[in-house]
């Protein structure tokens, strides 16, 4: 079945991984929306999209309100993940297993910073503590902490889920409400005469498909979905390395995944320990350049978290892969909602490696404003397109 046989969509939808698919789900579950929603997407393995490559970890620990607020609704819906979806008893439950995460500081500039986010959190209901290096030294004596001077740490509603698992139902309950979902590239976007609103979208195949409104999901390749409609975006591929591995003496209580001060961060991943870390030089790369960077390991991470902690000497990795953060070169932030003046073009873009624990809120608010032109639970305003040509950053300090 080809799209045009399906006629007009009132919400194409460019990307169906984990962004995509939680807008499409959202728009077939909100009262008021009863329009036709298709989903183009290049490659429905998934190898590549950052969902795929993530650490599915969720937390609490940001500097500004906003972002606090929509991975509050983040771990809400993951803890009632069965009745958001309806109840069906044949959704699984989700666990949020809340080993937490542990910012360290070695500096008192960086310590006054998270002193300063820890009172933003508790003042929006995160559980945060600000402590003291005896207080994290008391609490989880395997770490090595000389040259630590304080660090922020929440064990509540903040860790790891099965985000695989969210992002497969959020594909499968859209289809089963409807939502068409094509394995195809788009390659054009027509503007009308005026360039103020999306006419139609030309796919690989040769379609081409009259839409209503047209969100950009496209992950890493966001700016080449904009640059169809003559529009620049400020997101660019951006590698990201993982290592799992196993330690030859296992600590006995969990790892909070810890942030360390040299960049790597580390948590514990059932019986073994996940590590991860930008390379030190942090350019633009192709979208299918993943070829991975073997020195890291022996150069960067294992001496970082070997420091950190000694019981880490001896490990042995089993396994390393390279994903691609969707990086907002602006700001680190997600762009999210309509551009100002192609007023049907609706970005969700530039999550900057917090994506995945984000798309719950960020789905919903979208679906919001596709139905009733306003952000109904969440004023996700703040992420708005137009804060990019007024060169307006939106501040977040605690990006990983």
């Amino acid at each position: 079945m080809t799209a045009t046989a399906e006629g007009t969509y009132d919400v194409v939808i460019i990307g169906g991984a984990m962004h995509g698919s939680a807008l499409a789900w959202w728009l077939t579950r909100l009262s008021g929306f009863d329009g036709r929603v298709l989903v183009v997407e290049r490659d429905p393995t998934y190898e590549f999209a950052s969902t795929s490559h993530t650490h599915s970890c969720i937390r609490q620990q940001f500097s500004n309100e906003t972002n606090i607020r929509v991975s509050q609704f983040g771990a809400e819906f993951i803890k009632n993940f069965r009745d958001f979806m309806g109840g069906d008893p044949e959704v699984p439950a989700l666990a949020l297993q809340s080993f937490g995460y542990l910012y360290l500081a070695d500096n008192d500039a960086f310590a006054l910073a998270l002193q300063q986010a820890q009172q933003i959190q508790v003042a929006t209901g995160a559980q945060t503590r600000h402590m003291t290096r005896d207080e994290i030294a008391a609490l989880y004596p395997f770490y090595n902490l000389d040259d630590i001077i304080a660090g922020n740490h929440n064990t509540v509603d903040e860790g790891y889920f099965d985000g695989g698992t969210m992002f497969d139902w959020f594909k499968r309950m859209a289809r089963r409400a409807g939502v068409h979902y094509i394995h195809d590239e788009v390659t054009a976007i027509t503007l009308n005469g005026a360039g103020t609103a999306i006419e139609s979208v030309t796919l690989r195949s040769g379609d081409a498909v009259p839409c209503g409104m047209v969100v950009n999901a496209s992950g890493p390749r966001a700016r080449a979905t904009a640059q169809m409609a003559g529009l620049d975006l400020p997101v660019a591929p951006r590698k990201r390395f993982s290592f799992l591995f196993e330690a030859a003496e296992p600590l006995t209580q969990d790892l909070p995944l810890t942030i360390d001060p040299s960049g790597v961060h580390m948590h514990s991943e059932g019986k073994y320990y996940l590590a991860g870390c930008a390379p030190d030089d942090d350019p633009d790369v192709a979208y299918d350049d993943f070829g991975f960077d073997h020195s890291l390991w022996e150069n960067k991470v294992w001496p970082a978290i070997a420091t950190r902690v000694p019981a880490f000497e001896r490990v042995k990795v089993i396994n390393e892969w390279v994903g691609h953060y969707a990086y907002n070169t602006f700001d680190q932030n997600a762009i999210v909602g309509p551009h100002p003046v192609v007023s049907n073009f609706v970005f969700v873009n530039g999550f900057s490696g917090h994506g995945l624990q984000q798309a719950p809120a960020i789905g919903r608010g979208v679906a919001e404003w596709i139905t009733h032109g306003e952000y109904r639970t969440i004023d996700l305003a703040p992420f708005a397109f137009s804060r990019i040509a007024e060169e307006r950053s939106f501040l977040e300090k605690a990006i990983i």
